[in-house]
């Protein structure tokens, strides 16, 4: 017991001899080197299955890139699955600094290395910058590769629209309902600020309405309905659109109501409405004129009383001053009374005569 006490303090003296014999900076040294293994060690456990992906695979993402991108706050796992898709898929153009870029701006990196590998396949001209500005402006990118190497139907009209048919007439007046199917391809290039579909149906179902208001009749539709797809695909209608029209058939034609018998009996209804506002406006102007003709006769009627009873007033004058005799009196009223007879024997109304009355 007493040789173990005495070697155990013979190895701590010994112990304390080295560390007096060192100067702080070697120990400061130690200290810092036991930091910078510390770090090492958690950040290699932390990173060490991506590490290991990516040594084994050659995608060429260092450990300390994996630190630094944690720091930045980009996944590292992602970067790392990038890298090894495209790898695998022999495409070494793309920089982890650039997939780290686009994650940064907030792009979806999974789908932007699908999109690449898809085209790539495809043998579709496509690079990294193309792809980051289509998928950041929000288009679907591997739905547009996907549309670009397996072409789309689309129905025009839109039946979300609410409309089944395009309705069109013929210059006889006859309407034609129409239904076509528009397949398209995506076209890269002009993904980004191109229009989209709903430009395509616009303007296939403008292209449609033109070509058969064109025609002299509606038989002419009926009897040849590739004509229209013919040449509403030759206006090249897929300008300024991000897809590239691969042609556009007539699915359904149909005849529908009868647009010139009906404006025409709407002209007719029209018509007879005005000549009859128009009768309507003599009447009443005749109806006014006689009305006023009318109030002219009683104001003659008026005058004529006025004057009748004046007479009364002359012949009492006339007495008065002897220009007028009584018996000339009674001969005036034998007259009256004569023309009383007459008119009651030939039916007139026996107007009494003012003269005498008035007398």
């Amino acid at each position: 017991m007493s040789l173990s006490l005495f070697s155990s303090l013979a190895q701590g003296s010994r112990t304390e001899s080295l560390v007096d014999g060192m100067s702080p900076l070697k120990i400061g040294g130690l200290v810092v080197l036991g930091i910078i293994l510390l770090v090492f060690l958690t950040v290699f456990l932390r990173f060490a299955n991506l590490y290991v992906r990516s040594v084994f695979t050659g995608a060429g993402v260092g450990l300390f890139d994996m630190f630094a991108m944690q720091l930045r706050k980009v996944n590292p796992a992602a970067i790392v699955n990038a890298r090894v898709s495209l790898v695998q898929a022999r495409i070494t153009s793309v920089d982890k600094r650039d997939l780290e870029a686009h994650v940064l701006a907030g792009g979806n990196i999974e789908r932007v290395v699908r999109a690449l590998i898809a085209a790539d396949r495809a043998g579709i001209p496509l690079d990294f910058r193309t792809a980051s500005s289509i998928d950041l402006a929000g288009r679907d990118l591997l739905e547009a590769v996907r549309t670009s190497v397996t072409p789309k139907v689309i129905d025009c009209p839109n039946p979300a629209s609410g409309k089944s048919e395009i309705a069109a007439v013929a210059k006889d007046g006859i309407q034609v309902l129409a239904k076509a199917r528009v397949t398209v391809r995506t076209n890269i290039a002009r993904l980004v600020g191109g229009a989209g579909e709903e430009t395509i149906i616009a303007r296939v179902g403008e292209g449609i309405v033109s070509t058969i208001g064109s025609k002299a009749s509606h038989k002419e539709v009926l009897e040849n309905p590739d004509h229209i797809s013919k040449t509403v695909l030759a206006r090249g209608l897929d300008a300024g659109t991000a897809f590239e029209i691969v042609s556009i058939d007539i699915a359904d034609v149909d005849i529908g109501i009868n647009i010139g018998a009906r404006l025409q009996a709407d002209q007719a209804e029209a018509d007879k409405r005005v000549a009859q506002a128009n009768a309507e406006k003599r009447r009443a102007m005749a109806v006014s004129a006689e009305q006023e003709y009318k109030a002219h006769v009683m104001e003659n009627r008026a005058l004529v009383v006025l004057a009748e009873a004046e007479v009364p007033k002359a012949m009492a004058e006339a007495l008065r001053s002897g220009n007028l005799g009584v018996m000339d009196m009674y001969r005036l009223r034998n007259v009256d009374a004569d023309t009383k007879m007459r008119n009651a024997i030939g039916g007139g109304e026996g107007e009494k005569s003012p003269t005498i009355e008035g007398s």
